[in-house]
């Protein structure tokens, strides 16, 4: 939600009214990286929720925090300029990793294990 209103605040600053999404270049970094943010989303809450219910909920919740953080991060990095997003980019990208590989260790343990 943060991301969006971001988007909005833009669209008034630089006077762009939707559907357009090319305008300034300040408007379009914020655009683009709230998209960014709403694409891996699905894959986050999926992850996440396979992560803490065969995993464990406390480290889920806690790599949920992180990849907020990181993407917050990102948005902040690529709303300044198109290079600031690079690093919160990877860190966000390795708590999805993290969070796939508590996902998998969890399906397998609570299907294979007796």
């Amino acid at each position: 939600a943060y991301f969006a209103l971001q988007v909005i605040y833009a669209r008034r600053q630089h006077r762009i009214s939707p559907p357009r999404t090319t305008g300034h270049p300040e408007f379009e970094r914020i655009f683009r990286a709230q998209v960014n943010c709403s694409e891996y989303f699905p894959i986050f809450i999926s992850l996440l929720w396979v992560a803490g219910i065969f995993f464990h909920q406390g480290v889920a919740a806690a790599c949920g925090l992180l990849y907020l953080y990181t993407r917050l991060r990102y948005f902040q990095g690529y709303a300044s300029a198109a290079q600031g997003r690079l690093a919160p980019l990877y860190a966000s990208a390795r708590v999805l990793w993290l969070l796939l590989g508590l996902a998998v260790a969890g399906l397998l343990a609570h299907f294979l294990l007796p």
